[in-house]
């Protein structure tokens, strides 16, 4: 009676422990982003969902064809582009990996052994009694030959792996997510140096005109000198002033050749001399027009907005994987074969033929403290990829944002800028004028010649900003991938 309620008793604990060793921690709470996307993306923006810049290939959005022979080399030869490709690779595999735990594993094998027991043991003295036929012994020593198929499968029975599969199918999307934004990237980049390259190639004739003029000033006062109508002062300002703008030539000269390199290199080829357009239209070009479309669009258009989105999906899938681990799993394993002790019997059907069939449940039950540890850090990586789908999108807002408001800013600047010139250059030539009939000195016309250097150079600059800025506002828009 006794012994019947302790085998009651300890069927009962055993349960308790089994249902105690299933247990779970609940996963975090949800969080949702932590602020929406707002409507527009400034007080003057006024933003229309069916007109959006993005939506345009990068073909159709640059016009000069020079730029666009330029991209279309680079998207085929850039080596970051093709790492990124590569991983796409890797993540595709890892989805064949997740998929092949789904299924069972089948394999065969082939063995052959000899076993030597002493005849004084169980096994020894059961195998000298024992007869194979009547009046054949077994064999001494023992061989063993064995040719077998196998199976293991683990049942998923809490979607452990169909969401291990998931998470990495989505981890495999985020790596094309990834290579669309290495693609946006990369266009802007070309274009950025380009832009750059025909900006470096005005400012180079425009300094030489400048030291053109400069020298001319330069005989003047020597003329003057002679006369007696000027010094010696004089001649040697307008001489270091000639100096220094020759000087600023081969500056320009060299930031050319390493913006040509930097083209090279994004296009994944040795130097070579990068065709472009003249650099006398340089001034007259106009950015391209610009549509934002609403902010809630950079959440379908934004290459690294999916990411990172996809990533969050794949993050909340792994922590569903972590939790499965608390739970029991069910293993199933059969085997079918033939057994004998020689080669010669292996055929021989039924006597050598070998067959099991086992279903195995396990669980954690004490010390369980990895499965904690893992659980635990799948839900802070899943907190890690909702604070960077939130960092994401933030800063895909303020990109935009910032890039509309500074191609206005540009355009009134540039304006502005566009005027100084033109009051610069008549002061160039009242000044020339002036200092040939000596009613100015010297130093009034060195210091026009300089101040309309200097605005010259900045409208280029300014104009060159107004370029990257349509080009930016392009990108942070979600273009170029598409």
């Amino acid at each position: 009676m006794y012994k019947f309620k302790s085998y009651q008793y300890s069927i009962a604990l055993g349960l308790c422990l089994a249902v105690a060793g299933c247990k779970a921690p609940a996963p975090e709470a949800a969080i949702t982003p932590s602020a929406p996307v707002p409507e527009s993306f400034g007080a003057t923006q006024n933003g229309d969902s069916n007109n959006n810049t993005s939506t345009l290939a990068w073909k159709d959005y640059f016009k000069d064809q020079n730029l666009v022979d330029l991209v279309d080399v680079a998207l085929k030869n850039n080596q970051e582009l093709n790492i990124t490709l590569q991983e796409i690779e890797i993540a595709k595999n890892d989805i064949r990996v997740k998929k092949g735990l789904l299924l069972p594993t089948v394999g065969v094998r082939a063995g052959a052994g000899v076993e030597k027991v002493g005849r004084y043991t169980s096994q020894g003295a059961g195998d000298a009694s024992t007869e194979i036929k009547p009046g054949k012994e077994m064999p001494d020593p023992l061989g063993d030959f064995t040719i077998s198929a196998y199976a293991n499968w683990e049942v998923d029975i809490w979607k452990k792996l169909r969401n291990s599969k998931k998470a990495a199918l989505n981890r495999y999307l985020a790596t094309v997510e990834g290579k669309n934004f290495v693609i946006t990237n990369l266009i802007a980049e070309v274009a950025d140096s380009y832009y750059e390259l025909l900006a470096l190639d005005t400012q180079l004739d425009i300094v030489k005109q400048t030291i053109k003029l400069q020298t001319n000033a330069l005989e003047i006062v020597k003329i003057q000198k002679q006369a007696a109508r000027a010094t010696e002062l004089g001649v040697k300002k307008f001489e270091a002033e000639v100096l220094t703008s020759k000087s600023m030539e081969f500056d320009i000269l060299q930031q050319i050749k390493e913006t040509e390199n930097k083209i090279n290199f994004l296009l994944g080829r040795y130097p070579q001399e990068i065709k472009r357009t003249n650099s006398n239209n340089f001034l007259s070009l106009l950015p391209a027009a610009v549509s934002s479309g609403i902010p809630s669009q950079l959440l379908a258009n934004r290459p690294d907005v999916k990411q990172a989105e996809l990533e969050l999906v794949a993050a909340k899938l792994d922590v569903k994987v972590a939790r499965a681990e608390f739970y029991p799993s069910l293993d199933i394993s059969a085997a079918v074969g033939v057994n004998a002790f020689k080669p010669s019997y292996l055929f021989t059907m039924p006597e050598s033929l070998l067959y099991s069939l086992a279903g195995d449940l396990a669980a954690p039950l004490i010390n369980r403290n990895a499965i904690k540890a893992e659980f635990a850090s799948a839900n802070a990586r899943q907190l890690q990829a909702l604070y960077n789908y939130d960092r994401t999108v933030l800063n895909a807002y303020l990109e935009v944002s910032n890039q509309l408001s500074k191609i206005e800013n540009l355009q009134k600047g540039y304006d502005l800028k566009s005027q100084q010139v033109d009051a610069l250059n008549t002061s160039i030539d009242v000044s020339n004028d002036l200092f040939k009939s000596a009613r100015v000195d010297y130093f009034e016309v060195l210091m026009t010649q300089r101040d309309a250097l200097e605005a010259k150079l900045e409208l280029v600059d300014t104009k060159k900003e107004q370029l990257n800025a349509a080009v930016h506002v392009y990108r942070d828009l979600g273009g170029g991938w598409k």
